[in-house]
């Protein structure tokens, strides 16, 4: 994956929280985590139910704050040097999702796109949809239409689920943007709507776990399209996107797979507990995302016997 030198970096896409938010205590590996049970276990079982989730609901932990772009802005207007700043390099990676589905989303879905913001926090912040810690991982709150993350999840993606991959951090941005697109079609809305009317625990977490392979899929069908994406000055964002890069998006979309989690905390495997699909799965949609470039025709989750219990 190679990142254009000459792409503009459009840091008026993120809202930069870090320096505002109260916090600090405990955690793992430098993150402040709720480890509810601790230890690796504790651990594992937040990720499990949270990480490159949907909607988030609200968690009384307190925080916030009020964004100051400035400093990114000023960090990120060196070009040249930005591809080397983990923060310059995740806002170029949300200029090219948005770039993509601005163009996607009247093509394929017949809806004009609504740019979403990502918030970049540091151990908490207060959102449309309650207020979060570095636990719960990155995640989309359709009730403010922001995309969260604590950068630092990225160290526990590689240092402790085993995804040290550099392709990680936008296939773990691009499922975010995922959701958004389904709250912008409507996908979402519906979807909590059957899980108001399910019969039982195990189905409405299956109608959780489809949604977010459709956003996994999502995320491939961006890969297809990223070395297409351009600023708004018509600069290419990316150089290149090789095989390489796809096999570290797919492990890991295995890394996060349910299965793969309650089996690394100790845990016996449950499919009725999975909220976000198996290793197998999480790694089929997004390949077939990929493959496919078309949102439409390769990501209904949703059609019937696309995604069976246990899938």
């Amino acid at each position: 994956m190679e990142l254009n030198e000459n792409a503009d970096i459009d840091t008026s896409q993120v809202e930069d929280q870090r320096g505002s938010g109260g916090g600090g205590g405990g955690g793992f590996g430098g993150l402040p985590i709720p480890i509810g049970g601790g230890g690796i276990v504790g651990l594992i079982i937040t990720v499990v139910l949270l990480v490159a989730g949907g909607y988030f609901g609200v968690n009384q932990l307190g925080g916030g704050g009020s964004a100051d772009n400035s400093n990114i802005q000023q960090e990120c207007a060196d070009k040249s040097a930005a591809k080397t700043k983990l923060d310059c390099r995740n806002v170029l990676y949300i200029n090219s999702i948005q770039a993509f589905w601005k163009q996607a989303e009247p093509q394929y879905f017949g809806k004009q796109y609504q740019p979403a913001k990502t918030v970049l926090f540091a151990n908490r912040v207060s959102t449309g949809c309650g207020a979060a810690d570095s636990g719960t991982g990155p995640f989309y709150c359709p009730a403010d239409d922001r995309v969260y993350i604590d950068l630092t999840f990225y160290q526990l993606l590689a240092q402790q689920l085993g995804a040290p991959g550099e392709f990680a951090q936008p296939y773990v941005l691009a499922h975010e943007y995922g959701h958004h697109i389904q709250d912008l079609v409507g996908t979402e809305a519906k979807m909590r709507r059957a899980q108001q009317s399910a019969s039982s625990e195990a189905e409405q977490n299956l109608l959780s776990v489809k949604l977010e392979l459709q956003a996994d899929c999502y995320a491939g069908v961006w890969a297809n399209h990223a070395t297409e994406t351009k600023t708004s000055s018509g600069q290419p964002i990316f150089k290149s996107i090789t095989d390489q890069d796809i096999q570290e998006g797919l492990d890991t979309a295995k890394q996060i797979g349910d299965d793969t989690l309650q089996q690394r905390s100790g845990q016996q495997i449950n499919p009725a507990e999975f909220t976000h699909g198996t290793s197998a799965d999480r790694q089929k949609w997004f390949k077939r995302g990929f493959d496919s470039g078309n949102p439409v025709e390769a990501c209904d989750t949703f059609a019937a016997g696309a995604v069976k219990p246990g899938d």
